[in-house]
């Protein structure tokens, strides 16, 4: 169980109320102690995802009751800086980097839980696939950004089998997950179709699209489609252009409603079945995988980029660095 030092203080994001990102706040907050089984680490950049900014938003307000005050924060990259009772996997010094969904979230099934990433501080179970050693060769940045989409693009193509010649249409082909997992596509011999603005058309051909249409523009019979933005509960368009007999592979909320005519499913790996962070950073190593960085913040600046996240339009990730560089 963690524990919260009173006596020592850090700074973190905190949300204090359910609302926009712009009303969160830079906060001094008591710093997490790890109890058994779990770790410390002190952070050095976190990247920011849908759920960061849905759950303080009140999107999964129905379902969820979400303790205040919040710190956001999932995708992270940092150093041990203490371990509590029992643990073994990890000692104070090792660089890990990983995914941990917040606590209140434990019954969703994830073994890794954590206190938020978007602080100086943050406490995880050390007991999960989801965080590893970084390895030297894995740069700070792209650690920090490489969590939830190389697990999420390992999943897709796992889910998927997809063959040479497959017809693929990916929804949100720029979005951090969306670049990560089109190079994978090309690379299995997909004829990929990615929905893009005309501006970023070029960029979705040259990580591997033989096509950039509009998100309007879908095309029809396609084999496979790839749902990476879209709200699980309107997939009425994307399901159409799916040919019968085909597949549409969803990673978003609410789980979409079964098909007659076609394989509809949520791809949501809480277990690890498809590999955790040490198989990520094995396809990062071997070039595989790697996350296309929108952007880059200062911690000072965090909240401004939880608030781009939720309003701007962006091809990648975005990352906070957390812990200066002086």
């Amino acid at each position: 169980m963690v524990r919260f030092n009173a006596q020592s203080t850090m700074k973190a994001v905190v949300a204090h109320r359910y609302g926009p990102a712009e009303e969160h706040s830079i906060a001094d907050l008591p710093v997490p102690q790890p109890g058994p089984g779990q770790i410390q680490v002190r952070i050095a950049a976190a990247s920011i995802n849908p759920a960061d900014v849905r759950l303080a938003a009140g999107d999964f307000r129905d379902a969820i009751d979400l303790p205040f005050p919040h710190v956001p924060g999932n995708d992270f990259v940092g150093t041990v800086s203490d371990v509590g009772e029992g643990v073994t996997r990890y000692a104070v010094g090792d660089e890990i980097f990983g995914f941990a969904t917040p606590r209140v979230l434990r019954h969703m099934g994830s073994s890794s839980l954590s206190t938020g990433a978007l602080a100086e501080y943050a406490v995880f179970e050390a007991e999960t696939p989801f965080l590893a050693r970084r390895p030297d060769a894995l740069d700070v940045e792209q650690a920090a950004a490489l969590p939830t989409v190389g697990l999420t693009a390992r999943a897709l193509m796992a889910s998927a089998e997809v063959k040479p010649e497959t017809r693929v249409l990916v929804v949100g082909a720029t979005g951090g997950v969306g670049t990560a997992v089109l190079p994978l596509l090309a690379q299995a011999g997909a004829h990929v179709v990615a929905t893009a603005r005309d501006a970023d058309a070029d960029l979705v051909r040259s990580l591997g699209a033989a096509e950039a249409v509009g998100y309007d523009d879908y095309p029809e019979g396609v084999d496979l489609a790839l749902n990476l933005v879209l709200p699980g509960d309107r997939l009425e368009r994307l399901v159409a252009a799916v040919r019968p007999g085909g597949t549409l592979l969803s990673i978003t909320f609410p789980p979409p409603a079964p098909h007659d005519e076609v394989d509809v499913r949520l791809v949501l790996d809480m277990e690890g079945r498809y590999g955790g962070m040490a198989e990520v950073a094995v396809d990062a190593l071997a070039g595989r995988l790697r996350a296309r960085i929108a952007a880059r913040y200062e911690f000072a600046d965090a909240v401004r980029a939880l608030a781009d996240f939720a309003g701007r339009h962006k091809t990648g990730k975005l990352v906070v660095r957390v812990l200066s560089r002086s």
